[in-house]
This record gives C-alpha cells, structure tokens and sequence, in this order.
C-alpha cells in the first residue's frame, strides 16, 4: 500500500462503503486504491466501462464527489515476519496499539502503521552457507521471536536460485540479510532478502503436498474429545444463539488445544467482548510452557462498530497469518468470531452494488466464499528442504473454527447451512442446554464429526476408546428417545433398566459431559477423558447385570462410590490413572456386595 502510485481517477459516485470512480482504466481487480484527500484504504472489486466500483475499509462520511482516486498497483497484502506474536490488529493488519498513540481512543480515518515492529532488531542466525543452492520454502535462518516460537525466515514461495549472500547478527524487519542469484529460469538477477515478506491475503500460500487428516487436535474439552473431535488440519463450525457459549468455548480452544500458534479474530462482535478478549489474553498463562499465552498469539479485533466492508479483510488477514507459520512447520489454530457477521458485511456490499440477491438477502456467492475460506484449513507438507539434513519435511497445519451466530438459535438459516456444507465438524450449542447452566452447551444428539481417529485413539489412548464412546453415545440417544415417553406417561410407566438408562445418562451428563471453563476442571486430558469415561460405563454394565439379578435400582444409585464418579473431575491429571483406578476397584466391590 506504500508504493508509487501509478494512476489517478475521480470519485463518481458515493453509496456508503462502495465508490465509483472514472480515470482509473488500467487497474486491476482487488487492486488497492487510496480514496479521497484523506487516502481511505479501498480495494477494487468491480469493473465495468471505465467504471471502478471500489470497497472503502473506513468510513466515508465527508468524502464529495470529485476527491481523487490513487492506485497502488497491489492487491491487499500482509505483512509477514518477526512481531506478529503478541500484536493485536485491526482488520487491515494495523496496530492497534500504534493507532491509539496517533489518534487516542478512536482509530482516525486514512492512518497507517506498520505492521511489524521497525526499529526492534532481531537477533538472525543463519542456517545456510555462501554458494548453496535453495529452493522455495526453504529455511535461510532462524529468530527468536518468543520464549516458545523459533521465526523461521524461508524462501519466497515464488523464489529459487544460490546463496550470494548470508550474514548473521542482529538486524531490523527491513535490513538485508541475504542475496539470492536467481536461477536462469526465474530470468535470473539478484533479489535481497529481508527478515519480512508480503502476500496478498486472497491468496493461498503453495505447498508441496496436502495430508489426510490422521489426528486429531486435542481440545481438552471432553464432549470434542470423546465424541465430536476435529483434526488437526480440519474445519469445524460452533453455531449458537445469543449466551450459549461461542466465545468462551473459543476461548478455552485458544488456551488449551493442542496447537502451537493462535490467530484469533474477532470479526464484527461486541466492542466489549473484545475489550474481555484484549484484556484477558495477555494475563493468561500458557499451560505447556508457563510464558504469557500472547507469545503465540495473533489478535485480530474488528468490532461491530468498525466499518462493515473491513470485516471480510479480517478474515482473509488472519488465514494468511496462519498459512504463513504452517509453512515454518507449526500446528496453528485459527478462530474466527463470527463468520456470521462476515456473511451480514457481504450482504450489506452487496445490496450496495445492486446485485441480485440470494436466500435471506445474502449474495449468490456466500456459499462459494464460505468454501474458498474453510478450504484454506489443512495439514500439508511444507514448501523447502528440512531445517536438519536427517529430519523428515517439514508438516504443518491450520486448523479452522469458525463461530456462527444465527438469527435466534435458527441453523436452517444461510450462512450456518452453507458452513455445514464445507466444515467436517459441527458442534451445535443449544440454547436450553445453557439456560439449565450445562456447560459446554454442546447438543450431542445434533452435532456430529465426519473425521474417523479410530486407528490414532487405538495406538495413542486405548484399544477400547472407539467402543467406549460409541457405546456412551448409544445411551446418551436411548435417553433422548425415553425422556420423550416420561413427557407424555411419565417415569413411573417405565420399567427398571430403562430407569437406569436415565439414572446412567444423568451421570454421563452431569460427571462427564459438564465441564467448567474457570474452574480446575477446565483442562482434561485425553486419557483422564479415557479413564473418566471407562468407569462410568464399567458402573453402567455392573448396574444392568445386578438388575438382572434382582437388584433394585435405588440400591445400586445410593451406593456410595456414585459419588466418587461425580468427583473424578477434579482427579489432578498426575495421579488420574491411579485414582481412577482405585474407584473402579471401588465400583466392584460395591456391586459385589449388593
């Protein structure tokens, strides 16, 4: 956005966030623009006979009919290198933090900043030599950008050729630190390389192959574990009503999912849920290293009262974040809150640009740029050689879950039904699951998951955790199916075991599936969750044969060891294996006495 202008047009017409402008013949679709005397950020998505019609970022109130329109000649690009850890951006990739010290508490209009740290020099430690050849993604050095994260500076996607160049020591975003002699093929000459690299956020970033998704990305949140789980790699959506839980449960993925770098944006929500999310983070400490949780952090905040049309670069900013630390070889996390009112700032666009408009309002595409979105997730193997000579490729990941908040707790509406369509998990939060305080608020008869871990939950948990979890979803559906008959007879009408179905599934409900987000149940392990629910459905079948043998059920709910279940939650992980085990043992004797 910082380079010459190239060509000069006049504003025509002004509708809200959408200009038109003449004298601007030899731009480009999703070209950048400067509007106005004020320089508004802009982006070109139409052209028809001489017309541009643009997408202004920022608010176009004062701006008349005659300002001037600049051409960058660039799409919309972000800015990749060492510092994006621990910032916090605008939906065009501006510090916010910057922003404040230019123009206090409100962002003013036409302002830039840049969006890496200029001045901060990092400490660069090569790992090629003078005369190597390297290729596109491959690992020129490495920076210490966090505590936790090793910055690895690699080859342009678009780049290959032999090292004329490479220094070491300390140095800024913008100094050289190496000098490529490309090869004939790229037409040749010599191209310096900095710590920082740009990409158009429209784009994917290439890489050598996409994997299957094997393995799953542990949550710590039992019910995604055990029953709906996503992959690492993979793409799920959280649609719910207002209070369900969206953002906690998003927050809990930040702090405890089994991911190495988080980018979370906050893509048109409350101004003060973000003002939680911004005041919060930077307090939380990171479980597996005990560092701020913000050293692997990315926040993007774009809150309802910024401009609509910046919503959509929100997202595609934060993506492009994400596929740039895949590319180093890390698992990254990207939540986006909410892609809903993603789908209202292209509805509001589109309406502006008069087009023919689709189901509720809501443009012909959604559905196409949903998918272009969600497909952007996936466990690849990255572009380049292996840092070390005898390791494998480098593989990383980008995870994506997407926040959906339809308009009364209504999934048949647009946006959720076409995020069904392309995300391979749905974890659907139910409006009475939260008003009865179950949290999470995760429907398990509605959600699902299309990922199977069968062969990974086998070698890396139990031989029996498949079998487990199908069985306790089993009794979790045959409760849904009885409580239907206790509406209309009551419970007195049915017979003991399917009592016990209910006295079972109330347990599963309340010991497993309930779990807090503050409390020191807020974390479960994959095999606390393994051993947790081993001795419930060990209670379940002891409880069915002792009712075969006369037992009545309230013998076998009074049983003292009902409530150490209840109780296993707050098992320390250390000791869960042990403990566990002792209430199992416990279990039998109880139902050895009956």
């Amino acid at each position: 956005m910082n380079s010459s202008e190239s060509h000069v047009g006049r504003v025509v017409r002004i509708a809200g966030p959408v200009v038109r402008a003449t004298g601007l013949e030899h731009v480009r679709l999703y070209d950048v623009v400067r509007v106005g005397e004020l320089g508004l950020v802009g982006e070109v998505i139409h052209l028809s006979d001489g017309v541009t019609t643009i997408q202004v970022y920022e608010d176009t109130s004062g701006i008349r009919v005659g300002e001037p329109v600049h051409s960058t000649g660039q799409p919309l690009v972000a800015q990749l290198g060492p510092g994006l850890l621990g910032q916090v951006y605008d939906g065009l990739q501006r510090p916010l933090e910057s922003l404040a010290k230019m123009g206090g508490e409100f962002i003013q209009r036409g302002v830039s900043a840049s969006p890496l740290p200029e001045d901060f020099g990092w400490e660069f430690t090569p790992c090629v030599s003078v005369g190597d050849h390297v290729n596109a993604g491959d690992v020129l050095g490495v920076v210490s950008e966090s505590r936790t994260i090793e910055h690895r500076i690699m080859v342009h996607p678009h780049m290959c050729g032999h090292v004329e160049i490479i220094r070491s020591g300390e140095f800024n975003v913008h100094e050289t630190v190496a000098v490529i002699r490309l090869d004939e093929e790229a037409k040749g000459g010599y191209i310096e390389v900095t710590l920082a690299q740009s990409w158009p956020v429209r784009q994917p970033r290439p890489c050598l192959s996409r994997l299957a998704p094997r393995e799953p990305l542990v949550t710590g949140t039992r019910i995604i574990d055990a029953f709906f789980p996503v992959a690492k790699g993979g793409s799920a959506i959280i649609p719910g009503g207002f209070g369900t839980g969206k953002t906690v449960t998003e927050h809990s993925l930040a702090r405890w999912a089994d991911a190495d770098v988080v980018v979370y944006v906050g893509c048109g929500e409350r101004g003060n849920e973000m003002t939680d999310v911004l005041e919060e983070f930077p307090k939380l400490e990171d479980p597996r290293t005990g560092a701020p949780l913000m050293e692997r952090t990315v926040l993007i905040a774009n809150t309802s009262n910024m401009p609509v049309a910046a919503r959509e670069a929100s997202i595609y900013t934060g993506i492009t974040i994400a596929e740039y630390y895949r590319d180093m070889g890390y698992d990254v996390l990207m939540l986006a809150d909410s892609t809903s009112r993603w789908g209202e700032a292209l509805r509001e666009i589109s309406g502006r640009l008069e087009e023919m408009p689709g189901e509720e309002g809501f443009p012909a595409y959604l559905g196409a740029r949903l998918a272009e979105f969600y497909e952007r997730a996936g466990r690849v193997i990255c572009l380049g050689s292996p840092i070390n000579p005898n390791a494998h490729k480098r593989i990383g990941s980008v995870s994506v879950v997407g926040a959906v908040s339809p308009p009364g707790g209504d999934f048949s509406e647009p946006v959720t039904q076409n995020s069904m369509r392309v995300a391979s998990t749905f974890w659907a939060l139910d409006y009475d699951l939260s008003r009865r305080r179950h949290f999470p608020a995760i429907n398990w008869t509605n959600s699902y998951s299309l990922y199977d871990f069968h062969d990974w939950f086998e070698r890396n948990v139990a031989p029996d955790w498949d079998d487990l979890s199908r069985e306790a979803m089993a009794l979790l559906q045959r409760e849904v199916e009885l409580l239907e008959i206790v509406k209309l007879v009551g419970t007195d009408a049915l017979a003991e075991p399917e009592r016990a179905v209910l006295a079972i599934a109330r347990i599963l409900r309340e010991d497993f599936l309930q779990q807090s987000a503050f409390g020191a149940d807020r974390y479960c392990s994959i095999h606390k969750a393994y051993w947790m629910l081993k001795t419930i459905m060990d209670f379940y079948r002891r409880a069915q044969f002792a009712m075969e043998s006369k037992v009545p059920l309230e013998r076998i709910t009074s049983l003292p060891v009902v409530s150490d279940i209840a109780r296993m939650k707050e098992i320390e992980v250390e000791n869960v294996e042990m403990e566990i085990k002792t209430i199992m043992d416990r279990v039998q004797y109880s139902f050895g006495e009956l």
